[in-house]
């Protein structure tokens, strides 16, 4: 499964290295598209609009993807849009058409599929960019993959089980066997 933000050339590189996976298109940059259709026929900010996205959002939600891009053509001709609505409305329902074959939101949530990047995003800013872009910090991509390798077994809570398998396999190497634990004479 992988989510893309609906860049021709995303899912073109998708196809060639991801195919056989299944591509979803992130609900958000749905979203965005959906508030730019809403500011065609209500005022920004306006109750109006928020059920507008509101309205739509739940039928893309259902599967009614078809429904939502021939009912904003068919609002742009019944209100007579011109110019820069016009236009603006033609680029969303586009959008929203050569996206639809992934916005199958309603299969998506059925099987347990995220449909927003919020999460990977968030995870990969705490994961890579806290850690990898610091003042003055400069990385060669073996060594970045290394550093990020040893913080995700961190962060995974796994760094005392990878000390200990380091450790054995640095004796393995050295002494052909691991070393054996120090054995201390009771007090007595």
């Amino acid at each position: 499964m992988c989510l893309f933000d609906g860049e021709p050339a995303l899912w073109d590189e998708w196809l060639v290295w991801l195919g056989d996976t299944i591509g979803i298109l992130d609900i958000f940059h749905v979203l965005e598209r959906l508030w730019d259709a809403a500011y065609c026929f209500h005022a920004e900010a306006s109750r109006e609009a928020e059920a507008f996205v509101t309205a739509r959002l739940r039928m893309l939600l259902e599967g009614k993807v078809a429904g939502v891009i021939s009912g904003l053509r068919q609002m742009g001709t019944k209100h007579g849009l011109k110019g820069s609505k016009a236009r603006s409305l033609a680029v969303v329902a586009n959008y929203l058409e050569n996206n639809q074959d992934f916005m199958r939101y309603d299969e998506y949530l059925a099987a347990g599929y995220p449909i927003g990047s919020g999460v990977a995003e968030g995870a990969c800013r705490h994961l890579v960019k806290d850690r990898l872009e610091q003042t003055g910090m400069r990385w060669t991509v073996e060594g970045a993959q290394a550093i990020l390798q040893l913080r995700a077994t961190y962060l995974n809570g796994d760094w005392e089980a990878f000390c200990a398998y380091r450790i054995g396999e640095e004796q393995r190497r050295l002494y052909q066997a691991p070393a054996q634990e120090p054995q201390f004479a009771q007090a007595g």
